[in-house]
């Protein structure tokens, strides 16, 4: 059962930056006041030179406060799964629960359609398709894909017309490699130009490993991605495009009167599972990325390698479960809440604050009930203005003794402009008097 942390522990949190600055915070002492307590002494400190590791800090948590919500389970030695490569996370939060070879590549047979439709989506969302266009189902979509193949297919006929719209769900649900192939001839010309799109719109997402060779997943040697980097995608789908999510859990299709189902296992399994993809090649083993909701947690996996469809569905069951029998979700800071100060070179102020767009929070295991929590800015300091308010300038890390881990996007709260050249030139020597420093 998930309970909700609803008192805060006390945070310090000692905000540094590579020009040896240092503010010592004290965050929430008292609830119920509206700031923060400063205290702003100068520290000399080693610091990295490139980035900027701007809290070292000591975010201690009085977790007692938070046992009295639910009763502490049994130990145990630790969760264990027969998959090769799995990952479990927090869909809101990103924070990682659980994981196991999980940046390692590996061929993704079928998981990859979820850059596929990702792309697809893309398009659509930009208006560059529109879901009543319709592709032919060329001789190559039919014969590399469709009923001649042997693989999964939509079951297209040979140079039909279909609409994207039918399209996605023949590749969502089917899995039909001839939609695959219908979508990339119809969007780029040739399969190969729809791969370089893939790839390429990976790495604005923000998926700098896994490299896209096909539309399909079908086994090719420059075909790879991690279990990590799908388990991003999914979320990424399921943030981006709420409204076209929903067909991840749709459990059949029927195209040229011939009905599937949807090859995903966990949608029957009545644990709260709406997605998302199913995968089988003989290289690549079968796998399968997945979500569910439970109790307003939402959890996302990715696993791979598995010998056998039956052992794929029972450890994806047993690692979900887990998680939502295993953690509980702590609220760190509040939406808006600053939570620590950037430095910034030549600006009309020297400091920036910090803060999370929505709660800062981290799933933690309910188990042990005491557990210590390290957190650290980072940010390439110093910042240069203009800085502008809602400017993504730092990252929020938080991990604890548990390994449970978070990375949270921390945005700038105030504008602050470029000073005039007398101060930008006094900065800049404090700044390289504080760098020497460190040496």
């Amino acid at each position: 059962m998930l309970f909700a942390a609803t008192q805060k522990p006390l945070i310090c949190l000692r905000v540094r930056g590579n020009d040896g600055g240092s503010q010592a915070l004290c965050l929430n002492a008292d609830p119920h006041s509206p700031e923060p307590l400063m205290t702003p002494p100068w520290l000399r400190t080693r610091m990295r030179k490139e980035i900027a590791v701007a809290a070292a800090a000591c975010l201690v948590l009085a977790f007692s406060a938070l046992a009295s919500y639910a009763q502490t389970p049994k130990k145990d030695d630790g969760f264990q799964t027969a998959a090769p490569h799995a990952i479990l996370i927090d869909a809101e939060s990103g924070t990682v629960l659980f994981e196991k070879a999980a940046d390692q590549l590996v061929p993704p047979a079928s998981l990859a359609k979820l850059m596929t439709a990702e792309l697809v989506f893309h398009l659509l969302d930009t208006g560059k398709i529109k879901l009543d266009d319709e592709f032919v189902i060329s001789e190559n979509a039919w014969r590399k894909g469709g009923a001649p193949s042997g693989g999964s297919a939509m079951f297209a006929a040979i140079h039909s017309r279909v609409k994207v719209e039918d399209l996605l769900r023949g590749v969502i649900i089917q899995s039909g490699n001839d939609a695959c192939i219908a979508l990339a001839e119809g969007i780029a010309g040739n399969e190969f130009a729809f791969a370089e799109m893939m790839t390429s719109r990976a790495r604005e997402i923000g998926l700098t490993r896994s490299t896209f060779t096909n539309s399909t997943g079908l086994h090719d040697a420059g075909l790879n991605v991690t279990a990590r980097e799908l388990a991003r995608l999914a979320q990424h789908i399921i943030r981006t495009y709420p409204d076209r999510y929903p067909i991840y859990n749709e459990r059949e299709f029927t195209w040229n009167k011939i009905r599937q189902q949807n090859r995903n296992p966990l949608l029957a399994m009545s644990i709260g599972a709406d997605g998302l993809k199913t995968g089988y090649t003989k290289e690549a083993g079968y796998g399968l990325v997945g979500s569910a909701l439970n109790n307003g947690l939402r959890l996302i996996l990715a696993v791979n390698g598995f010998k056998t469809a039956k052992e794929r569905a029972e450890e994806s069951r047993k690692l979900l479960e887990w998680g939502f029998n295993s953690f509980s979700k702590v609220s760190i800071f509040d939406d808006g809440e600053v939570v620590g100060r950037a430095r910034v070179w030549g600006g009309r102020q020297m400091y920036v604050a910090l803060a999370s767009k929505g709660p800062a929070t981290i799933d933690l295991p309910k188990y042990p009930a005491n557990q210590r929590l390290s957190a650290e800015i980072v940010y390439r300091a110093p910042l240069k203005p203009p800085v502008r308010k809602g400017d993504q300038v730092a990252t929020l890390r938080i991990s604890s003794t548990s390994s449970a881990q978070v990375e949270i996007p921390l945005y700038a709260q105030e504008d602050v402009e470029a000073s005039g050249l007398t101060w930008r030139g006094i900065d800049t020597l404090v700044i390289m008097a504080l760098r020497r420093l460190t040496l």
